[in-house]
């Protein structure tokens, strides 16, 4: 069984769906027939490599609400995300452009790595104040998962994985994937956000059951 995950490392729903989807996939009787294949999407492809401002005043400019109604957000999300076993420190995020951080994935997918980097990637955003578009800071972390901050920094410099990257969201678009998180599961069964644990439980067992 093959699962296709289309997420952001910046996106809050991501890693909430993210391990919500891991609980379900770790009672799942034939786990070991899974396959997750990890997809490149990003919210603000324009966005600069580090936003001026914090989080919350990025969102109340997105969303045209106040900072105290996008600390609020904030707060909801955190607390859902507390409750599940992630450890949200949004008030300290340091969001920018995700390019860089996706091609570093495709990179540690291409070395087996793909799942701890994923991993490590999202937990240094929401948890430890990673500057997301900072290459430096990317290369420093990848060394945590098994790849030298040295040889991350030639890749990142170059234009490696660029297509690889544009072919994920080129595939996003073709199946009309607008928002993240979004699993595809046997190309056949399609999940938009980060669903209970249940939903994603009865979605392994219906298409396990067709197949």
């Amino acid at each position: 069984m093959q699962i296709e995950i289309w997420s952001d490392v910046i996106c809050p729903w991501c890693y909430i769906g993210k391990r919500r989807f891991e609980m379900a996939l770790a009672n799942f009787a034939h786990k070991e027939s899974v396959s997750v294949i990890w997809r490149s999407f990003e919210l603000d492809p324009k966005s600069p490599p580090q936003y001026p401002d914090t989080l919350e005043q990025m969102l109340a400019r997105k969303y045209g609400v106040s900072l105290q109604e996008a600390a609020a957000m904030n707060a909801r999300v955190t607390a859902l995300a507390k409750e599940i076993g992630l450890d949200y420190r949004l008030s300290n995020a340091r969001p920018g452009n995700t390019f860089d951080a996706h091609r570093l994935l495709h990179f540690a997918v291409s070395r087996q790595l793909g799942d701890a980097a994923t991993e490590r990637i999202m937990h240094a955003y929401f948890s430890e104040s990673l500057a997301v578009g900072d290459r430096a800071a990317l290369a420093r972390l990848a060394s945590e998962f098994g790849i030298s901050a040295s040889d991350a920094l030639v890749m990142l410099e170059s234009d490696a994985y660029f297509d690889a990257v544009r072919a994920d969201e080129a595939r996003a678009a073709k199946l009309g994937i607008t928002g993240v998180p979004f699993f595809v599961i046997n190309e056949k069964v399609g999940i938009s956000g980060a669903q209970a644990v249940e939903v994603f439980a009865d979605a392994l067992q219906k298409v396990w059951a067709d197949s």
